[in-house]
This record gives C-alpha cells, sequence and structure tokens, in this order.
C-alpha cells in the first residue's frame, strides 16, 4: 500500500469483475486504495487495509455505466405518456413541450433537478453518467445545460440536434448547431450527438452535423434506427462513432456493417481497434412500446452491445439500471451476465473508458481490475442472477464511487 486510506471489503460471495478475462470469484475480496481498486483475489488472501467492510456472503459487481441520459431539463410529460399507453403512437415532436419549460427554469432550478437524478441513479448503483444536452435548441440554452451538465455528471455530450425548434428553418437551424452553438458549447462537451430520424434530422443533416463536430474534435455518437429502419447505423459506422443508441429497427446489413467495426477486436483481452457499440435502451423501448432492440442478434453477430437508461421526461423517465439488466434478460434473451457486462464494461467502451489506467485525467471504469477507478455495486443477494431472478426487489446494499461509499 502507498500510504493512502485503504479498505478492504472480504467474504464477497460473488465478484463478477468484468474485467478482460470476465472472471466471476466465488469467496472473493477487494483492496481500495484512494479512488483505485488496489487489489483483488480470493478473501483467504487478502491483505490488511486501514479499514475493513465485511461482505457477509453478498454480491458484489462494478458500478453501472451509463452511457445514455438527458438529465438537464425541467417540466413534466405525463399527458404524453398517458396518451401514449392509450394508444397514440410516439413521434419526436413531444421534446419541444421539454424545451419550453427548460428554457424558463433558472441555473440553480435545473442543477438541482439534475444533481437530484444524478444522486437517485447513484442510489441504485450507477457510478458512472454520461449526459446530454438537448433541451435547451437555442444557443444560449444549449451553452447552458453543456455547462450544468459538466458540473453534475462524468461525461457531457452536445445534442443541439435533438429537433428542429418549431418555426424554425431546418437549414438555417441546423447551420447554428455546425457553427456558434457548437463553438458556444466546446468548452464544456466531449462527444456530439445527432437524432437522425424521421421527425428530426436528415441523413444530410446529420452528415453536416457529424462532419462539424469532428472537426472540432469531439467524439460522436448517433440517435439512429427507432422508429423505423433508416440511416442512422451505417452514417455510424461510416463516422466511426462510438456508439449507434436505440437500434429498434435493423436489417441484416444494418448488423452486419455494425460486427465489421469489431473485426481485429479481441474480446477475450479487450485489445485491437473499438469499434462503434450498439447502446440498447429497453426502458424507453417500452415506454414508447417500439420492439426491444435485437440485443441477442447484436451479441451473436459479434457486436459490442451497452445497456442504458436513457433517463428523460418523455420516453424513458428512470434512472434504473437495474430494470434495463432485468428486461435484457427476461425479454432480449440475454444470459444474465451478458446483460451485466453490457451495463458496465459495454457502457465503458461506448464511452471510451473501458481500459488503461489515468486515460485523460480518469481511470478505467465499467470492471474491476486493480488500477480502474474504485466503482463497486453490492447487493441484497448471493448472486447477480437475482437482478432477473426477483424483477422489481430493490437489490442495491452498498455503493463506491471513485472509491467513496456513496451508499
Amino acid at each position: 500500500m502507498s500510504g493512502q486510506t485503504s479498505t478492504l471489503i472480504s467474504n464477497i460471495g460473488e465478484l463478477m469483475t468484468q474485467d478482460a478475462e470476465h472472471r466471476v470469484l466465488k469467496d472473493a475480496a477487494v483492496v481500495i486504495e484512494g479512488e483505485r481498486i488496489a487489489w483483488i483475489g480470493p478473501a483467504s488472501e487478502a491483505p490488511s487495509a486501514d479499514g475493513h467492510v465485511d461482505a457477509e456472503g453478498r454480491a458484489v459487481l462494478p458500478g453501472w455505466v451509463d452511457s445514455h441520459s438527458h438529465l438537464i431539463f425541467a417540466g413534466d410529460r405525463t399527458a404524453e405518456f398517458e396518451a401514449r399507453m392509450a394508444g397514440q403512437s410516439y413521434s419526436a415532436g413531444g421534446i419541444a413541450v421539454t424545451t419550453g419549460a427548460t428554457r424558463a427554469a433558472s441555473d440553480e432550478e435545473l442543477t438541482r433537478l439534475a444533481a437530484g437524478r444524478v444522486a437517485e441513479a447513484v442510489s441504485q448503483g450507477t457510478t458512472y453518467l454520461e449526459s446530454k444536452t438537448g433541451y435547451g435548441l437555442d444557443l444560449e440554452n444549449e451553452a447552458r445545460s453543456a455547462r450544468i451538465a459538466a458540473a453534475t455528471v462524468d461525461e457531457v455530450t452536445y445534442l443541439g440536434a435533438h429537433l428542429v425548434p418549431a418555426g424554425a428553418d431546418a437549414e438555417e437551424y441546423t447551420d447554428l448547431v455546425c457553427g456558434p452553438m457548437l463553438d458556444a458549447v466546446r468548452p464544456y462537451v466531449k462527444w456530439a450527438d445527432v437524432f437522425c430520424e424521421r421527425g428530426a434530422f436528415t441523413e444530410e443533416q446529420s452528415r453536416r452535423v457529424l462532419t462539424a463536430c469532428r472537426d472540432a474534435g469531439l467524439g460522436l455518437r448517433v440517435h439512429g434506427n427507432q422508429l423505423g429502419e433508416g440511416p442512422g447505423v451505417q452514417l455510424a459506422v461510416e463516422f466511426g462513432a462510438a456508439s449507434v443508441d436505440h437500434v429498434n429497427y435493423l436489417s441484416a446489413a444494418d448488423i452486419g456493417a455494425l460486427a465489421g467495426t469489431w473485426i481485429g477486436w479481441d474480446a477475450s483481452t479487450g485489445t485491437g481497434t473499438r469499434g462503434t457499440v450498439a447502446t440498447c435502451l429497453p426502458a424507453c423501448d417500452l415506454s414508447t412500446r417500439q420492439p426491444l432492440a435485437p440485443g441477442r442478434a447484436l451479441i451473436d453477430a459479434g457486436v459490442q452491445i451497452a445497456l442504458a437508461a436513457n433517463c428523460n421526461p418523455g420516453t424513458s423517465y428512470t434512472s434504473s439500471i437495474a430494470f434495463c439488466v432485468t428486461t435484457a434478460v427476461l425479454q432480449m434473451h440475454l444470459s444474465v451476465h451478458e446483460a451485466v457486462r453490457a451495463a458496465t464494461y459495454g457502457g465503458a467502451l461506448a464511452l471510451g473508458r473501458e481500459s488503461g489506467n489515468d486515460v485523460d485525467g480518469e481511470r478505467a471504469v465499467g470492471s474491476i481490475a486493480v488500477g480502474h477507478r474504485a466503482d463497486l455495486h453490492m447487493l441484497k443477494a448471493l448472486s447477480a442472477t437475482h437482478l432477473a431472478y426477483r424483477p422489481g426487489i430493490p437489490l442495491t446494499f452498498a455503493v463506491w464511487r471513485a472509491g467513496v461509499r456513496a451508499v
């Protein structure tokens, strides 16, 4: 030990590391030192530490990595949800309702609301969060959303290309997104996204947005293939996007294109050229009554997938990754291990945080390995299988986020 405060967590019944070796250790222990994992192994061989926590046989897994959320918003869309449950189809237009409420809210109100949503997510085992802008939809409010997000979450994505505001000319608004608005948010964001979908942005407009944001040095993501087959997946592959999210409607060509991005990637060691992650959002699929994303087919084709909550006021007002994992097992035909991996290591892959230490000043997340950030989720259960075996039961017992116990 280097002298930093350390904690030994011992008597772990099942330790699901989700590291390159995909290890599931029995009767295990972990040592946290500062913000990092300092040691993992059999409990009988654990070194001493400054503090000690007895897991009493409980399961421990990496903290959830939520790689897709929309946390900077105000207002309520309950009426829209009720209408959708009564049979009205989903369209992207509801975003405008949230835009009005978000623009009217003060900085203090938006910050309070976002912080509360983060706290809710952490209380359920989420330890690393991305959030997007996209409810400001003008230069001032997109910059404000980016600034508030940067002070609230771990990763910020610019989504000025969420919807063309009511009354605006689509081409003129796309020019704004690619120019002055991009310049205004640039100090606060790492990623850029575009909603390439009917009712939102066309293929050509999406291409302009992705090109401008790539040229500005941002990593890329795409909202794609949510409401039907479309160009989103192919654009994401063409631009080397880190992820394409939603992916409800995929052709064989779409799946093949995504699988092709992972050729040369060694899943057993986590080495090689990272491809485009397919991020599945099952809570959103249920709320919008869209077909669940074909997670099983994607995995079988060799595509790396992530599971994320997509917390937003219109189509997925939940931060429960456990619910997404449960749904993935019970309805998307993933194994428990595959679903947990998608919600931890898969999310880290989608954010470029899956490997190495001190990447851009931060440690790797999404797996439990020596040197990685100490993000741990202890369950009120002997095995992670209980996440699907006991659906709907709150199973979070304790959470460590960057080495600090948060729950």
